[in-house]
């Protein structure tokens, strides 16, 4: 198939409206000082990602793709360019500002789950939201039901040592959702699980994101997480160097 795209470059002349985006992320650097040598993490990277997009960042080790989500994220700051989530400029950001917004706004999964392992799954799941004014059994009971939406109520009481690598990702997945995010971070998301059982979980997640309207930013090596998505980034040191959304050239993939 011929897609379009523009060696080198970030967001296309034909990108949607600012309001129109999730997430807008525009000329983004990320240098890093070490020693007499400045590498470059992130290269006048731009991209704008619409609501219910389940978009995927691919790209060898080093290409770029965790330190863009990780920037995406606040959990790492540019050292130039803008990104915008959800409509707010984080150039202005406080640290718990940015955390604010992280809260309130975006859910991530990661590659190692991050579970704790003395909680059970349903508590995991609360976890995010345990330290808020909501009714716990309420709380309790959006955990239970995002657990049977993942297909695991009948593990809801195990902790993650009791569980697969497949159980304990999907648990991480109900988790990112507990809070009714717009956005979805998922950094390597399969790369622990084994080929059929990582297409299951991806599956399962473009499904619930695009049942409950949420955008996903997904950064992989694996084939399974490209085949999901509505559109594939291509990155290499630290470039974008493919993106569907950009209409300059054309690239066979």
């Amino acid at each position: 198939m011929t897609v379009a795209m523009n060696p080198g470059a970030g967001a296309s002349a034909a990108a949607p409206e600012p309001e129109e985006c999730v997430l807008r992320v525009t000329e983004l650097w990320k240098l890093h000082q070490l020693g007499d040598e400045v590498v470059r993490a992130l290269a006048d990277a731009s991209l704008a990602v619409t609501p219910g997009e389940f978009v995927c960042l691919m790209g060898p080790s080093g290409s770029g793709k965790s330190t863009l989500l990780n920037i995406i994220g606040g959990l790492d700051r540019p050292t130039k360019g803008t990104v915008i989530v959800d409509g707010t400029d984080t150039r202005s950001l406080t640290e718990s500002q940015y955390a604010a917004l992280r809260h309130d706004t975006i859910g991530f999964i990661f590659q190692s789950y991050n579970l704790i392992p003395f909680l059970s799954a349903v508590e995991n799941v609360e976890l995010p939201l345990i330290f808020e004014p909501f009714d716990r059994a309420a709380l309790r009971q959006r955990a239970l039901d995002l657990l049977e939406m993942v297909g695991l109520a009948h593990r809801a009481g195990h902790p993650p040592t009791k569980m697969s690598g497949g159980e304990q990702q999907r648990t991480a997945i109900a988790r990112a959702l507990i809070g009714d995010p717009r956005l979805i971070l998922a950094d390597e998301p399969t790369a622990n699980l084994d080929q059929k059982t990582g297409a299951t979980v991806v599956r399962l997640l473009r499904d619930l994101c695009s049942r409950l309207n949420v955008t996903v930013v997904a950064a992989t090596h694996d084939p399974a997480v490209a085949q999901e998505a509505s559109r594939v980034i291509r990155m290499e040191d630290g470039r974008i160097i493919g993106d569907p959304a950009s209409h300059d050239a054309t690239l066979e993939v």
